[in-house]
């Protein structure tokens, strides 16, 4: 097999690609320790951030002062160069958000779905007129958009159609990619929420320059990019490399816990997605032999005993009533026996993936799995202790999401972000005004 041919397009592609990423990741920085920091050329780096600048993707952030020459510029990522769009498929809702390059929200809205109700036509008029919606709300051009990062429950099968097989929706095979590009000239990626919900979790705050002073600290002496200025992340922050091109190689899990359970699980960077991409469908793994009737037609998943409406039959409450979620969290607040089976069965969960997985980390998330944890962590890491070898439960850190019930949406939009980063265009969005 002959090696893959690179061109010195391909080259220096890559090469600003790695720029970018630095700078977005580890910036503000100047040129000198962007040079430092890639490895590239002091010729390249200034060549690659001239255009950079002129492009408007990146803009000057201040001055640091140098030993005995010139202040040295130090350039960040412009977060107004583009936006992203993120949406929810959810039982309950779609939400669509409308992010800057920093990840922080400008826009939302929300549309609510009927438990029973889940027409795909339903579902794609929504996050359509969210879409108008969130940019119109934020007076953000749609030439601005960079593009839609979807998260849906379910399988998601790759390609331009992104195939859907939703089976507590009806949906088998729906082709959702197509029927959104039939109505928006924007880029989509669909994806798993589950595995949108990881990517949120893990994806690394950017660094954001504040007001640096002469020395390249802000106004309050912190170091640039350090303290207020800092964005928070999610729980994965200070995993070693949640995200290719952040750093390192960490391993985790982050688990969805809501109407539906599931899971994404990443190692060295990477979420592993199984030869058909449905890895991570932890919600239908099997912990009682002819057990209760899940919600996919099997008996004895995982989902059928801690997802909400598991719950909500074994304690006997009549499940999708109006206030079916306020009685859920009384539940929890009670500590009823039905929610302290329901721990153990949590508990017994997250040990399968602890003894199979041995990740570094267990992040729990999703509405309910917040709702579970704010009250109830310690007690699910003694069940999952309980029923965990030794040596690799003392290895995992077990923790509640940082980013709350609306994470799905943020991750999605990475997706976009992602690609961005990636494929880094040459300048087709006007500087804003």
């Amino acid at each position: 097999m002959r090696p893959e041919r690179r061109t010195v397009r391909d080259v220096r592609k890559g090469n600003r690609a790695m720029l970018l990423r630095t700078l977005y990741f580890s910036g503000p920085l100047t040129r000198n320790e962007l040079t430092r920091l890639t490895g590239l050329s002091a010729a390249t780096v200034s060549s690659m951030t001239g255009d950079l600048l002129a492009e408007n993707i990146v803009v000057e952030a201040g001055q640091a002062e140098s030993d005995g020459g010139r202040p040295r510029a130090i350039l960040r990522v412009n977060p107004g160069y583009g936006y992203v769009i993120g949406v929810d498929v959810a039982e309950t809702h779609v939400r669509v958000e409308l992010f800057d390059l920093e990840m922080r929200e400008r826009a939302r809205v929300e549309y609510a779905l009927r438990p029973a109700r889940h027409q795909i036509e339903l579902v794609v008029r929504h996050i359509l007129a969210g879409i108008e919606v969130v940019l119109d709300d934020a007076g953000v051009p749609a030439g601005q958009a960079l593009g839609v990062g979807v998260g849906v429950p379910g399988i998601v099968e790759g390609g331009p159609d992104a195939l859907i097989h939703t089976r507590t929706f009806g949906w088998d095979g729906v082709p959702l990619g197509a029927l959104l590009r039939a109505g928006t000239a924007l880029p989509l990626f669909v994806e798993n929420g589950a595995k949108a919900l990881g990517r949120a979790e893990l994806w690394p705050a950017p660094r954001r320059g504040g007001d640096p002073g002469r020395d390249g600290r802000g106004r309050d002496g912190e170091e640039r990019g350090i303290g207020p200025g800092y964005g928070s992340g999610g729980a994965g922050r200070g995993l070693a490399g949640a995200v290719p091109g952040s750093g390192g190689s960490g391993d985790a899990v982050i688990v969805l816990i809501g109407s539906g359970v599931g899971a994404a699980i990443v190692s060295d960077s990477v979420t592993f997605r199984g030869v058909s991409s449905s890895a991570g469908e932890w919600g239908h793994t099997k912990i009682v032999v002819n057990g209760r009737v899940c919600r996919c037609g099997a008996r004895g998943c995982l989902e059928a005993y801690i997802g909400a409406e598991g719950i909500l039959d074994r304690a006997g409450v009549p499940t999708r009533t109006a206030d079916w979620q306020a009685e859920l969290a009384a539940l929890v607040e009670s500590r009823s026996s039905v929610i302290t089976q329901t721990v153990t069965y949590l508990g017994v969960g997250l040990s399968n993936l602890i003894n199979l997985i041995n990740p570094e980390r267990i992040v729990i998330g999703g509405w309910l799995g917040l709702l579970l944890g704010r009250h109830l962590l310690d007690d699910i890491r003694a069940a999952s202790a309980a029923n965990s070898l030794s040596q690799p439960y003392a290895a995992t850190s077990i923790v509640l999401g940082r980013l709350g019930p609306d994470a799905v949406a943020h991750g999605a939009a990475t997706l976009v972000l992602e690609e961005f980063l990636n494929a880094h265009p040459s300048a087709r969005i006007p500087a804003p005004r």
